[in-house]
């Protein structure tokens, strides 16, 4: 403002610098809104442009100020590209010839316009550069995304089929095969005429039925993803009850510790799924007359054995060995307790048959292992 004279040209040097301080900090501030205006609109570079020209007119090519003239160049190459920068470029270098006629007498304009000059196109060249980069460095962004997206997907996909097969496995499969054996010899039974024989055709084909009803059950809770609530020592209970029903092999059922902790649905259904294929194991594999599940919880952790006095397995094998035969329901085992990250044992039991014993680390403080009372049900429900 001191090289400007008193009046109106003193007061546009004044605006044009009070306008373009605050429209650069509008810019800057809101760039999400403004950004895309000026992405739309280049003339509104020119706006700015013209701001330049009138305080550079007024302060010389020799001042400070001179230099600020380069982010436009530099923004316009950022923004459009090859053609905008060699647009805006163009016009800030004929911005600076009238500002160095105007200033030609001044020692050292020619050196400091011809430096400002070279700036200008130098910061041009960098903005499109910057441009094609980031432009690059998008794409690939996008294509890691994508890659990260398909391999997400492969590996949920993946995840979904393991844990599938082992719910077949360990319910509808067994379900299913024994529906088989029940139909093989309701079909050997079906041309007799005796009384008896006939009685127990009866008996088969209630037992095919129940079998089928069974599978059928065991299909849906399948497809509903196992999403009921499950009360870890209540359903013990249950299965216990039941497997010795159906199987006339003594079983009980032992609680070692005062406290369970409460136990994700996800979780309860996993360790309740060990204890099935570990007492099928010992019904259909190990030729066991007496079964005992134990239920063991501490501050720490929670541990659940089956032991059988069975057959057991061979002094050297371990659950890996097993696995590695093409036992599926072990390795169904071993991949149920890797997923909760517990441990699993598998070796010989106190009496004399096989034991498997899954330890869980527990996370979180004990509560009472007993039933909820209604109220209580009420009230989590």
């Amino acid at each position: 403002m001191a090289n400007a004279t008193d009046g109106p040209p003193r007061y546009a040097v004044l605006a044009a610098a009070v306008l373009g301080v605050m429209g650069s900090y509008a810019m800057l501030r809101d760039w999400d809104r403004f950004g895309p205006r000026l992405l739309a609109h280049p003339t509104l570079m020119a706006v700015d442009l013209t701001f330049g020209a009138v305080l550079l007119l007024t302060a010389s090519p020799a001042s400070p100020l001179a230099y600020a003239t380069v982010c436009t160049p530099l923004l316009a190459g950022l923004l459009y590209g090859w053609r905008g920068s060699g647009i805006f470029t163009g016009l800030q270098l004929i911005v600076l010839l009238t500002v160095y006629r105007a200033w030609a007498h001044h020692p050292g304009a020619g050196a400091n316009t011809l430096l400002i000059a070279g700036f200008c196109i130098g910061a041009g060249i960098i903005g499109v550069t910057l441009r094609n980069l980031m432009f690059r460095f998008g794409t690939a962004s996008q294509a890691l995304s994508e890659a990260t997206s398909r391999l997400a997907v492969a590996e949920a996909v993946e995840s979904e089929r393991a844990r599938l097969a082992r719910e077949m496995h360990d319910s509808v499969a067994k379900t299913l095969h024994g529906l088989a054996l029940a139909a093989e010899a309701l079909a050997a039974s079906a041309d007799a005429s005796d009384p008896k024989a006939l009685k127990a055709l009866k008996g088969q084909a209630t037992t095919v039925a129940g079998a089928a009803r069974r599978a059928a059950a065991e299909s849906r809770a399948l497809l509903s993803d196992l999403r009921s609530h499950t009360d870890l020592l209540s359903e013990l209970t249950i299965r216990t009850a039941d497997f010795e029903s159906h199987t006339q092999i003594s079983t009980f059922l032992n609680h070692k510790g005062g406290s369970c902790p409460p136990l994700p649905d996800t979780t309860a259904h996993h360790l309740l799924a060990i204890v099935s294929e570990a007492l099928e194991n010992a019904h259909r594999h190990a030729d066991a007359k007496r079964v005992t599940i134990e239920l063991e919880a501490s501050e720490t952790d929670l541990t659940v054995r089956v032991q059988d006095d069975g057959r057991g397995l061979p002094g050297a094998t371990t659950l890996q060995d097993a696995t590695k035969t093409g036992h599926f329901g072990l390795l169904g085992m071993s991949e149920r307790a890797a997923t909760l990250n517990a441990r699993i044992h598998l070796g010989r039991s106190p009496q004399g048959g096989t034991e498997v014993a899954v330890t869980l680390p527990l996370a979180l403080p004990a509560t009472p292992c007993a039933p909820h009372p209604p109220q209580q049900e009420a009230a989590h429900a």
